[in-house]
């Protein structure tokens, strides 16, 4: 069996450098990406900009005190999307089998290539085409799983490349942060911290039953990476993947205003089941059954997304499109598709820092009482 070879790559900060490819002015510049108002949150910032304590999630007052000299910049969900196509295409075609773990993160599994290529071979080759190709500055490694992968292109960037070969996982591994090890976020860290446990090599030689101990059902995986130990397959990725719900009628209805109250409220809940797993859609659909049992669907692609109002209002537009025949309907239905793992990033553009805690309060709500704790006016039927 040959020894797996899982390589990683990361868009060095991404939105910032889709920026320069448009603005080259901002080359070289403390860059952030957000709402533009002091009301705003920063989304991405630049490593000039991280230079000053900035990071994500800041408020944008705050980030525009420690660096007054900062250009701020209006995210681009629709530019951003296209670009993490446009690499997401060049991989297809480049690899056996890759799985797009984020909009601008992928695995690729190059296991059995090097009979052919060399695998580091090909990684390099496959970035250099990235590079070429969109111009935008990727970073990689190389190693025999996700975990080592993964931590091994965060020590390569920015813009750098590495492989780790086999039987010297841990021995990369010891030397660096256990904040570096993915699982371990900031309450970890803290916990780990108050034990004494600040590096990997700590964790590495301590007993696995110790650590489930400390951290409970997490620990063991945790201790697991620590060590380099990780099977988890890259799982390929594809772009049918998707959520959907549907309804069916007792009574077929020609009640357009019901129908599309109906339709806003299994988007809205679809678009929280979206931000509930961490996950964007750039794609939804929309499904009508007539009384004849014929059934039609039209679909649009947009910037990735899990925001309903966004959500919403495509989904209206859709079946205004579709609903031609003014015939009785028996089934009605939204599916959101294309689906990739993406964090609450794209909804810090707005300017307006209450829309993220009124999504945020919300969903708190409905992961305590239920999918229907909280709804929209336009959703009530």
């Amino acid at each position: 069996m040959n020894e797996r070879q899982i390589m990683h790559i990361d868009l060095d900060t991404f939105f910032v450098s889709v920026e320069r490819l448009t603005n080259p002015k901002l080359v070289g510049m403390p860059v952030l990406i957000g709402g533009t108002s002091d009301r705003g949150v920063v989304a991405s910032c630049s490593y000039e900009a991280r230079k000053y304590g900035i990071h994500s999630a800041m408020p944008m007052r705050m980030a525009r005190q420690l660096c007054p000299e900062a250009i701020v910049v209006r995210g681009d969900s629709e530019q951003y999307s296209k670009y993490s196509k446009d690499v997401t295409d060049i991989i297809k075609e480049n690899v056996p089998m890759y799985e797009k773990s984020s909009i601008d993160e992928f695995y690729i599994d190059l296991t059995g290539m090097d009979k052919f290529f060399g695998c580091y071979k090909l990684a390099t080759e496959v970035r250099h085409k990235i590079m070429k190709e969109t111009n935008l500055p990727i970073s990689f490694a190389l190693s025999t799983n996700k975990t080592v992968a993964k931590v091994g292109t965060g020590e390569a960037k920015p813009n750098g490349q590495q492989e780790i070969p086999m039987g010297t996982e841990r021995s990369f591994l010891g030397p660096l942060s256990i904040k570096k090890i993915p699982m371990v976020g900031d309450k970890t860290y803290r916990v780990l911290s108050e034990l004494g446990v600040k590096y990997i090599y700590t964790m590495q030689e301590m007993p696995v039953e110790l650590v489930e101990r400390v951290l409970g059902i997490n620990g063991r995986v945790i201790w697991k990476k620590a060590n380099g130990i990780d099977n988890t397959p890259v799982e390929q990725y594809s772009e049918r993947k998707s959520i959907s719900t549907e309804r069916t009628f007792d009574k077929d209805t020609i009640d357009v205003k019901g129908l599309k109250a109906l339709l806003v409220s299994m988007t809205e809940k679809l678009a929280f089941q979206l931000r509930s797993e961490q996950k964007l859609t750039a794609c939804i659909t929309v499904k009508i059954r007539y009384s004849d049992f014929n059934t039609f669907t039209i679909q649009a692609h947009l910037p990735y997304t899990s925001l309903d109002h966004v959500l919403m209002e495509k989904a209206k537009e859709l079946f205004d499109k579709l609903y031609q025949k003014r015939m009785l309907i028996r089934l009605i239905g939204v599916r959101l598709s294309h689906l990739v793992q993406g964090n609450y990033q794209y909804n810090l553009f707005e300017d307006c820092t209450e829309q993220l805690q009124l999504y945020n309060a919300m969903d708190r709500m409905r992961m305590r009482y239920g999918a229907d704790a909280v709804q929209r006016a336009s959703g009530i039927e």
